[in-house]
């Protein structure tokens, strides 16, 4: 089968859970389906079996494909330091730290890579489905953009383009991308995609028909709007986050920090119908919460100085309920942080922690990668992963005294009976919910809902033509 690119008019079309319906669609109609995304911008990262790191995008893109994630899957992994420089992964590990401007003076040298990466799922699998990165006709990127012009005009893929009608101005949208696209692209687009569309999609027939009389391309599809919690990208959507409150046990304050990383963490709790979750991104007081949750950070030591700068700092101090941290918040707890080759930061650096517990954190090379079933506090087979480079040498992986707990390892709190455990002492009202069926029944509504509005069967006659 020709391989798929899903191309959005801009970013947040939508082409993320886009890529995950259709694998789970096409896998579910015994094809072999990968997906891919050549280079990823994203501090949302997951470990594979292989002990590789990518994008939680891709990772959870190959879970609904029903085959293992691999780096293969998304060769290319930028994790922003916040500043003008980036961590530069390739096929799952630390390759180098550049500033911006390096980074696309030397993106030839990633070609190799991604080029490998690619025709290696194609060698695997039926169908590779390509998620584009924003626009695929950023006029004075083309040359450095690897996710969309390189892979579209490398490899031949067809091409659907996904538009968000949210932000309006659909029509021009569309018709100014196809105007720029270069004519292999061009000739390779068999259709658009109308998405987060509210309200009765019938009332966009006159687009339609616009559309493909007026612009000579296929709707392949309206799709409704509907909210999909899960493993979103990048921290801009955070904001596309939909509580679904019901009997609000347990009020529990999320702090925002600029280096945010990792907040799938918070996937299992936002979904909670017992737990309201409000996200802190500067000073308040903390004393109306029942607990403190602080995340992952791709900078913990600058992060800490943003906490005391903002006055959160001596609010966790002095907050009398639990806190909990995960990886670079459980970093936080210690007494001492110290980057003495500055892998985290721009310039070797030392900082004071919350000293909640006794040890010191230290940065260092190689980054700890792994994935497993892991003995945590008091249980057994807590399914998670881990990704740091820093590392403590009397609490390696979890602290616990009551009042302060943490772990290096992500994905804790999906397990049900940790979590109910964790929020019933805090409430003994707390009941708990089973997260898996609830993860695997959201996937099954979006997924389901994609099939119902968007031509399955044209598009995969479309890539089985000749």
């Amino acid at each position: 089968m020709k391989p798929l690119a899903i191309f959005g008019t801009g970013s947040d079309a939508g082409k993320s859970s886009l890529v995950m319906a259709l694998c789970r669609i096409i896998a579910d109609k015994e094809i072999n389906v990968a997906p891919f995304k050549a280079q990823n911008i994203s501090n949302n990262s997951a470990v594979t079996r292989e002990g590789r790191e990518i994008s939680r995008a891709q990772y959870f893109q190959a879970e609904a494909a029903r085959i293992e994630p691999s780096y293969f899957n998304n060769p290319i992994l930028i994790k922003s330091h916040g500043t003008d420089s980036f961590q530069v992964i390739v096929n799952g590990l630390v390759y180098k730290r550049q500033s911006v401007h390096e980074y696309y003076a030397s993106v030839d040298e990633l070609k190799p890579h991604v080029h490998t990466a690619f025709t290696r799922l194609q060698q695997d699998y039926d169908l590779v489905i390509t998620e584009g990165a924003g626009s695929p006709v950023e006029l004075n990127l083309l040359e450095q953009d690897l996710s969309n012009t390189y892979i579209a005009n490398t490899f031949n893929t067809k091409i659907i383009l996904v538009v968000d009608i949210e932000r309006g101005g659909v029509f021009a949208s569309i018709y100014g991308t196809m105007a720029l696209m270069d004519p292999v692209m061009r000739s390779n687009l068999m259709g658009v995609v109308i998405n987060k569309f509210h309200g009765d999609v019938g009332l966009f027939d006159e687009g339609r028909k616009i559309i493909q009389d007026r612009f000579g391309l296929p709707v392949l599809g309206v799709l409704p709007y509907q909210a999909l919690n899960i493993d979103m990208e990048d921290t801009q959507y955070l904001s596309n986050y939909h509580q679904r409150l019901d009997n609000v046990n347990i009020r529990i304050a999320v702090i925002i920090y600029p280096g945010l990383s990792n907040y799938n963490d918070l996937d299992v709790l936002m979904a909670d119908p017992e737990i309201s979750v409000e996200l802190i991104d500067n000073y308040r007081s903390l004393n109306d919460f029942d607990m403190v949750l602080l995340l992952g950070s791709k900078t913990v030591i600058r992060d800490l100085q943003w906490l005391k700068k903002q006055g959160l700092f001596h609010e966790l101090k002095h907050f009398k309920n639990p806190i909990f941290g995960v990886c670079g918040g459980y970093q936080m707890f210690a007494k001492t942080l110290h980057d003495p080759d500055g892998l985290e930061h721009d310039e070797a650096c030392i900082e004071e922690g919350l000293n909640f517990i006794d040890d010191i954190v230290i940065y260092q090379s190689p980054k700890i990668l792994s994935s497993g079933n892991y003995q945590l506090f008091s249980y057994t087979g807590i399914k998670g992963y881990e990704v740091h480079s820093g590392t403590m040498n009397n609490h390696p992986l979890f602290y616990d005294n009551g009042k302060y707990m943490g772990t290096h390892v992500h994905g804790v709190f999906d397990d049900n009976k940790f979590r109910q455990d964790y929020f019933k002492a805090i409430n003994p009202l707390y009941a708990g919910y089973d997260y898996a069926a609830y993860r695997a029944e959201q996937i099954l509504k979006f997924t389901d809902m994609v099939a119902s509005h968007l031509d399955i069967e044209f598009i995969l006659e479309q890539l089985q033509a000749d």
